[in-house]
């Protein structure tokens, strides 16, 4: 819930909005992001986004060098560990938080029938990329 009511104050705290500087991952096709704020403080990137995942859509498989945690807004989040199990299940008010590092590359998708929306903030090193795509692990699906 800290993770949740922290996400909250940064969303509405009113930074600049801009995506100059920051790099992402592409995402997959039934995904749209908005950058809702970003700032820099201490050699550390804050940065909030607003994701949006059509049912059937996907992040692709990812890592993150840096710290992430979330809140699910509208409908549910199915998250996949690289070894191909579900390692979650979020709904609507429930917040996710995500290791960092190439040690754990993930998936989320959307499985149900109606938009997934979540709010996301990231941690990260001054001037590294929000999101590194990886290929997938060996999973039976994308």
């Amino acid at each position: 819930m800290r993770a949740a009511v922290w996400l909250v104050a940064a969303v509405t705290t009113g930074v600049t909005i801009s995506t100059s500087g920051m790099a992402s991952a592409t995402p997959s096709e039934g995904i749209d992001v908005s950058t809702l704020s970003q700032s820099s403080l201490n050699g550390t990137d804050y940065v909030t986004r607003e994701l949006t995942i059509a049912p059937g859509g996907t992040t692709g498989w990812h890592y993150h060098p840096g710290q992430v945690f979330g809140v699910i807004k509208e409908g549910t989040l199915t998250h996949y560990d690289s070894d191909c199990s579900v390692d979650g299940v979020y709904n609507p008010g429930e917040a996710i938080s995500e290791r960092s590092g190439t040690g754990y590359v993930h998936e989320g998708r959307n499985e149900g029938s109606t938009p997934l929306v979540m709010w996301v903030l990231y941690i990260s090193p001054a001037g590294k990329p929000l999101v590194v795509d990886t290929p997938n692990p060996g999973c039976p699906f994308q």
